[in-house]
């Protein structure tokens, strides 16, 4: 594996003598440094991936990774922001952060972030950025190299083929399902973001034109354009588990109701996440994955170094080792996490493919043509417009 791996970097880096010359550079200068990585820990095979990886990049590049997981990555932005006001420019507390959306807008806009580094990632130049334009884009913001991307994700629904044979397809068939079958479904509490995933798939699907969210949320309009979205909740929240009154905390909860069979319908971000389940026991085998007719959102999972990281460098070659087939193939296994590659696999060498054309397919697991389109996510100031106008509404 490890030949195979040096194998690619080779093959990259001969194309560029410039890049090879600086990033051997920028692999010496990592040896012994330690990289700070700040990133949700809300997910057991997430946590064990990171440990892999870190065990990784010690034994081939010497470099000490600790996860530090935390619950709100909007806490550790308002921490760099501090730390950029008091003038700070090295020997800041973050090295990389899985981060998105809004919190990627304001670090861009307040100069939080490295340079564009990404280009400079000898694995970068094998990510399939034609196919998958989220890798260019956070939240419609232009990315401009600033974050290095490192995974996918869709919403997908996941039920227990047991008790419903069929499933919904939009959201409308969603209300209909549960005026038959009242509390079977639920979603997690705003501003958990699967919670703020479904009301954004819901408004998305709901609203007259959705193309007004690919632009920044204009308030003079809010109110009429998520009209649609608020009457449909004011119909669903009595139909929830508990009538609505009680709101997950998360994912995690959520399964556990559907394995219990409170509920019938849960959801994820994952598009493997109920096959890793059904492997771990953590759902029963004849759970399934289905989404909407009309496409569900998506994104890609990114992290950005920070303007004043103690360890750039480090930070980048763990950047681009989570790039690598290696690690790629890895993290696309069901059995280990099931989260989606990033990269081109038709351009792989005929051994780095063969990584991937052995991962399993599970049953619980859709393949690329049934997941359907996958919608591009709202505008970035989209997200703290519905979730204050959620939270005034239904957090009372």
């Amino acid at each position: 594996m490890k030949r195979m791996l040096l194998g690619v970097y080779f093959v990259i880096l001969s194309c560029s003598p410039a890049l090879g010359s600086e990033w051997e550079d920028i692999v010496a200068a990592a040896e012994g440094q330690t990289v700070y990585f700040n990133a949700w820990g809300g997910s057991q095979p997430v946590n064990a991936y990171i440990e892999w990886a870190a065990g990784e990049v010690q034994e081939k590049y010497k470099i000490r990774l600790v996860h530090v997981k935390v619950t709100d990555i909007g806490d550790v932005v308002s921490r760099i922001l501090i730390e950029k006001s008091a003038g700070k420019e090295a020997g800041g507390s973050v090295d990389l952060m899985w981060l998105n959306g809004e919190n990627f807008k304001t670090m861009k806009e307040n100069n939080l972030l490295y340079g564009p580094f990404s280009r400079k990632l000898p694995h970068y130049a094998l990510a399939d950025v034609k196919a998958k334009q989220n890798l260019l884009y956070d939240f419609t913001v232009p990315v401009d190299n600033l974050e290095s991307p490192w995974g996918t994700a869709q919403l997908v629904f996941l039920y227990d083929s047991r008790k419903m044979p069929e499933h919904p397809k939009s959201m409308t068939d969603l209300l209909t399902f549960l005026e038959k079958h009242p509390g079977k479904f639920t979603y997690p509490a705003i501003p958990e973001f699967h919670g703020t995933t479904f009301i954004k798939q819901a408004l998305m699907e709901l609203m007259e034109d959705p193309d007004v969210l690919n632009h920044p949320v204009n308030p003079a309009d809010f109110d009429a354009h998520t009209r649609p979205l608020w009457k449909f909740l004011d119909r669903l929240h009595p139909l929830l588990w508990r009538k609505g009154g009680v709101f997950p905390a998360g994912a995690s909860q959520m399964f556990s109701l559907l394995n219990d069979g409170e509920i019938y319908i849960s959801l994820s971000f994952n598009p493997n996440a109920a096959a890793h389940a059904v492997e771990s026991g953590e759902l029963p085998p004849a759970v399934r994955t289905y989404v909407h007719a009309s496409g569900t959102i998506g994104n890609a999972h990114l992290w950005p170094s920070p303007f004043n990281s103690s360890a750039r460098e480090g930070a980048m070659v763990v950047a681009d080792f989570l790039l690598s087939p290696q690690a790629q193939a890895r993290k696309a296994d069901p059995k280990v996490w099931g989260d989606p590659t990033v990269l081109d696999v038709q351009r792989l060498s005929p051994e780095d493919r063969a990584l991937f054309d052995a991962l399993p397919r599970p049953p619980a697991t859709l393949g690329p043509e049934e997941l359907g389109r996958v919608l591009p996510e709202p505008h970035a100031s989209w997200v703290q417009a519905l979730e204050k106008a959620w939270l005034n509404t239904y957090n009372q």
